[in-house]
């Protein structure tokens, strides 16, 4: 029996494409099977698999910190590293992960 297809035609920023075909090359999938199990997900839901919203605390990357902000964030860390206020880096790793994935 042959699966019939129907073509989607999407306009998105090349960046953009490129940085998540990226991970989907790493994940082993291509973007056909990514949009179907979207497509999917949305006649699942009945609506968006997620919630579209902006993070309340997202973290700034270097290039969006002005140089008084990158300062004042080494000079905590220095201040915390000195007053012995750390922990190994797993278990910090740990909890950021388990941050991300609880939202």
């Amino acid at each position: 029996m042959a699966v019939k297809s129907a073509n989607v035609t999407a306009r998105v920023e090349p960046e953009i494409k490129e940085q998540a075909e990226a991970i989907m090359a790493k994940l082993g999938i291509p973007a056909s099977t990514a949009i179907n199990m979207f497509y999917r997900q949305v006649i699942l839901w009945n609506g968006m698999p997620f919630r579209p919203s902006i993070p309340m605390n997202r973290p700034k990357a270097l290039n969006e910190l002005t140089r008084e902000e990158f300062d004042s964030r080494m000079a905590k860390g220095l201040a915390q590293a000195k007053a012995g206020q750390s922990a190994p880096a797993d278990e910090v790793f740990d909890r950021i992960l388990g941050e991300l994935a609880n939202g």
